[in-house]
Formats: C-alpha cells, sequence, structure tokens
C-alpha cells in the first residue's frame, strides 16, 4: 500500500511542528519560539488512525523574513509535488491556497486548539480516495505461478530484498498466486521445476532472462510494474521513443526519486548511461532525492527511475512538467528494455 503524504504548510511559528508532534505522539520536529526553526522539510513516516500508512511532512515557513527566508520557501513548495493532503495553518497565505487548488490537492484548514481527534477526523474525510490498485494489475490471478528473477549483487541492500520486490511478493501471496524467486545464476535450475504463468525480472538482467525463458511466455520488471502504480505507463512508453532519436551532443537527465550512494554497479548512473552512450555520445546530469530541475529545456530525455520509496504524487507532478516543458520521459524499466530491443516483448500491467 502507498503511504498517504500529509504536509503540513503556514507562516513561521504558526505552530507546524507542533500539530506534527501531536498527531505522531513523538517529537518529530525540533519546536522552538525562534522563528525559522524548521529550515528543511522534516518526513515522518507513521500509521494514523482511519488513514493507514502515512508520511507526514513538517515544512519551513512561508513568507519568512529573514534572511534565508526565500530560500526556505522555495524548498517548502517544491514539497507540493509529492503532497497528497495538505493542512493549513492560520494565517493563511492566499499565494499557497491558489497553488494547492491548481494542483488539485486536498486542503483541510486547521483550527488552533482543535482535538487530535477532530483533526483525524477531517484528514480521513478530506484524503482522496483510490480504488484498490495492484502492482501486478491484470497480468495474474489467484493460482498462477510466477518465476521473480532477482539479483543479489553489490546494490542489492545486505541481508534484505529491495523494497519492489517485497512489495510484489507480498501482493502475489495476497492474490492466492504461487511465487517461487530465485537469483539469475539459479534461473536454469528454477526453470527446471515450473512453467510460470509470468515472469517478473529486475530491469537490470532483461536481457539474460529474455535469453534464457522461452518467447512465449509473459515477462515484465519490477520497474515496468512500478511505472503502471505510480506513473504514467503510457507516457513512459511514448517517451521511450526518444531513445531513438538520440544524438551527439544531446542532454539526458537521469531523475533518482531517492538519495543513495552509488555503486559500481548502479543502474541509474552506470548501467543505462553505458547503454545510452553505445546509441550516441550523449551528456548526461543526475538529479537525486528532490533535485528536480526547474527548467527542463535543455534536455532530449528524461528517466526517472522505479520511485520505489517515493509516492506516485511526486511521480506524477514530475511527469506533468516534462510534457509541459515538451521534454519526453520515461522509466528505468521501459528504457533498458527499449535499448535492448525487447520493448515489444515486454508485457504492461
Amino acid at each position: 500500500m502507498e503511504r498517504l503524504h500529509i504536509a503540513f504548510f503556514g507562516p513561521p511559528n504558526s505552530g507546524k511542528s507542533t500539530l506534527v508532534n501531536t498527531l505522531a505522539g513523538q517529537e518529530v520536529s525540533l519546536v522552538s519560539p525562534v522563528p525559522g526553526t524548521t529550515t528543511d522539510p522534516v518526513r515522518k513516516a507513521i500509521e494514523l488512525p482511519g488513514l493507514g500508512p502515512c508520511v507526514l511532512i513538517d515544512t519551513a515557513g512561508l513568507d519568512d523574513a529573514g534572511v534565508l527566508g526565500p530560500e526556505r520557501s522555495r524548498l517548502t513548495r517544491r514539497i507540493l509535488d509529492e503532497t497528497d493532503l495538505a493542512v493549513v495553518l492560520d494565517p493563511v497565505i492566499p499565494s499557497l491556497m491558489g497553488e494547492l487548488e491548481r494542483a488539485g490537492i486536498p486542503v483541510v484548514r486547521y483550527a488552533r486548539g482543535q482535538s487530535r481527534e477532530s483533526l483525524l477526523e477531517q484528514l480521513a474525510a478530506a484524503a482522496p480516495g483510490e480504488q484498490e490498485k495492484y502492482l501486478t494489475g491484470n497480468l495474474v490471478k489467484a493460482g498462477d505461478k510466477v518465476l521473480l528473477v532477482m539479483p543479489q549483487d553489490s546494490e542489492a541492500p545486505k541481508g534484505r530484498l529491495i523494497l519492489p520486490q517485497v512489495q510484489v511478493l507480498r501482493e502475489l501471496l495476497d492474490r492466492g498466486c504461487v511465487p517461487v524467486c530465485c537469483t539469475p545464476e539459479s534461473l536454469p535450475a528454477a526453470l527446471k521445476d515450473m512453467t510460470p504463468n509470468l515472469v517478473i525480472t529486475d530491469s537490470q538482467v532483461f536481457k539474460l532472462v529474455n535469453q534464457t525463458i522461452p518467447p512465449e511466455w509473459p515477462l515484465t520488471s519490477f520497474s515496468i510494474l512500478l511505472a503502471a502504480m505510480k506513473g504514467d505507463i503510457r507516457a513512459f512508453v511514448e517517451g521511450a521513443g526518444a531513445i531513438g532519436r538520440l544524438k551527439d551532443g544531446d542532454h539526458v537527465l537521469i531523475a533518482e526519486a531517492c538519495t543513495h550512494v552509488p555503486d559500481t554497479e548502479d543502474i541509474g548512473r552506470v548501467k543505462i548511461p553505458v547503454l545510452l552512450r553505445r546509441k550516441a555520445a550523449v551528456s548526461i546530469d543526475i538529479a537525486a532525492g528532490n533535485d528536480f530541475p526547474e527548467d527542463l529545456s535543455p534536455y532530449s530525455l528524461i528517466i526517472h527511475c522505479g520511485a520505489c520509496v517515493a509516492g506516485g504524487a511526486l511521480v506524477r507532478s514530475r511527469i506533468r512538467k516534462a510534457l509541459l516543458a515538451g521534454v519526453p520521459i520515461t522509466n528505468y524499466g521501459i528504457a533498458i528494455a527499449r535499448l535492448q530491443g525487447m520493448l515489444e516483448r515486454v508485457s504492461l500491467p
């Protein structure tokens, strides 16, 4: 289940941090009478009654008159891109309300002194309703055997699986499927004992898996499943067409929704650039975390990560910005399939 991102907005010292701490039932943000105490957005993952899994986002005060006020306001407004539900504290800032309305973000007005229980009821009533949506979409049904090919290389977290693998595995169990897990090295052994209804692989071993399994077996990737769940799969597939039009000197943006220390086997910073430069001598920029450029005009293509730790609101916001700027945008898994000449082979949810 995707976490609901609830962001708190208001002027400096309007009580945002205190309210976040009250909702969380613990000290999440530092509280002080000094204006500008909260400088960067503070996030807290939590389960809230009536709302389920959420991320509370405390933001710096808007319209801060201090030296760093404009920069704090800029960082706060960036949070709009990942906000599913906004809590606005008095005094209300008209420009903020206009931005929230244009973005279609539901708003809850907090009244000073309002009880925690009352606010939770308001949040539950205002939260955007979503019909149940599966990562695996219509690709599986109860009783299906699904083979998951999961590399455990240096990019995999020590002692655990990456989040998309965990999410897909849990969903398959919930849907009554029979999942079987293997690594690329143990794939031949796994194939001796089963004929799966679907094969799901990490995008970086697409080509290897495709060469190993029969061509009639449905094949997709974890990243493509995330692209359909959190973004716009049609926009991503259309955007991948720009790969064939890249020429020497073009600029490509690789956007990561999270921040991490890159590795020699990093898919976004190492493997995809290698594949791209086999097509053309392109210049590649990396945007990590919230560092998504405001000016996208220099780019001929944007390739976005699977956004396993980000909300769908962030991904959809970036898609809108790219399309408004006239820049094609695609996703890691779809880009790799296109670069390896097998996009038509892939099953899309």
